[in-house]
């Protein structure tokens, strides 16, 4: 399949701003105490080094979608590029609950499943391979449907122990499940909201088709549009988030709590909001070429592989961190605490940011070699699936 620049530059963007939110989950100072969006704990500078990072996962979901229709518009066997959604789908959840989670946690006892992005991904791929033969605009109006409705899941007037709540609604919101030998399995991203965006990603494939003019106007548009809406739904205040915002001890952390949007399940008012601004910056993509897009496209042309090698490498670089702070292996604690010791590890902000640009720029020569590999090597099927 032709590969479209536009997409592969925006999404290594937001694979470059995801890296800066994993160093820092990993390696900051206070990521095992509170979490970065918390009003009275944050500051300034960590709040929008976390928040700024929320652009990353509705831009991945999204552009999933629009590379499916892609796919399947150039496929001349229709039902052959359905099964491959549903195999690439599956493999991605076993991958995510494999390769992914050891990447995160280091544990070889894997006493934390995560349900992750990367799952999510594969989930709606596979729903997306049962609705391919629907007309696009039904595709449409079911994603648009989720996007907007989900949030109504908990007025469903179920008691906690009945089956809706119990077995459907971890579908809906982030849940965890205990595993018998002392494990957990985490729904991290439900998955039913995030197959939403990326069935609205799907309808918006086509329009990649268009010339770039028509392409900017469109982005464009659906950018002012989208965050019009949020910006109405915000100051009313009642409905498209379940964390509304309230006035703080200054007008900066009441801006703060303005923006402060429910990221799991991703919210009507975060998918507006986000979504908005992906679509006016791929409205100033369009046409563009500069040599730092050049350079972040190489990136965009292998997600998967830069997605898990860079848990990889910055897990590397903890241990270096513990290990240089005076710690032993016998301080180190698995699972939900990533190897670090208990209490007085990490480092400081302006730390993390020199190692998520030295992250970024060890990454570059291995995806520029993986990238090369896959293009003289279109042949080997396996290849399609990393």
């Amino acid at each position: 399949m032709k590969r479209i620049y536009t997409i592969d530059v925006m999404r290594g963007i937001v694979m470059v701003i995801m890296t800066l939110d994993h160093v820092r989950d990993l390696l900051h100072t206070t990521s095992m105490d509170f979490q970065p969006t918390d009003l009275t704990k944050t500051d300034p500078a960590l709040f929008f080094t976390r928040w700024v990072t929320h652009l990353c996962a509705p831009t991945f979901v999204f552009l999933s979608g629009v590379s499916a229709f892609l796919s399947l518009q150039r496929s001349t066997d229709k039902a052959a590029a359905r099964r491959f959604l549903a195999k690439r789908g599956l493999w991605l959840i076993v991958i995510d609950l494999t390769l992914v989670n050891f990447g995160i946690w280091f544990d070889v006892h894997f006493q934390v499943f995560i349900f992750n992005v990367v799952a999510a991904i594969g989930f709606g791929l596979v729903m997306l391979a049962l609705l391919a033969g629907f007309q696009v605009r039904t595709i449409a109006i079911i994603g648009l449907s989720i996007v907007f409705l989900h949030n109504l899941s908990p007025l469903v007037p179920f008691g906690e122990a009945s089956v809706f709540t119990q077995v459907l609604m971890p579908f809906f919101a982030p849940q965890a499940f205990p595993l018998p030998g002392d494990r957990v399995f985490i729904v991290g991203y439900a998955p039913i909201p995030w197959t939403g965006v990326l069935l609205v990603g799907y309808a918006v494939g086509k329009v990649f088709g268009w010339e770039a003019g028509r392409q900017r106007r469109f982005f464009g548009q659906a950018g002012v549009g989208a965050i019009g809406l949020f910006l109405v739904l915000r100051l009313i205040n009642v409905y498209g988030d379940g964390a509304p915002w309230a006035v703080q001890k200054s007008s900066l952390f009441t801006f703060f709590s303005f923006i402060n949007l429910t990221k799991y399940p991703p919210s009507l008012q975060f998918c507006l909001l986000f979504l908005g601004i992906l679509c006016l910056l791929l409205a100033a993509l369009q046409g563009a070429s500069r040599p730092w897009m050049e350079r972040v496209a190489v990136y965009g042309k292998v997600p998967l592989f830069y997605f898990i090698v860079h848990f990889y490498l910055i897990h590397l670089l903890l241990f270096v961190m513990v290990w240089a702070q005076g710690f032993g292996p016998a301080d180190m604690v698995f699972g939900s605490n990533f190897g670090r010791p208990k209490s007085g590890s990490g480092l400081p902000l302006w730390a993390i940011y020199l190692v998520w640009v030295g992250v970024v720029i060890v990454l570059y020569p291995l995806c520029t070699w993986y990238g090369a590999y896959k293009e003289k090597n279109k042949g080997k099927a396996w290849l399609r699936y990393l």
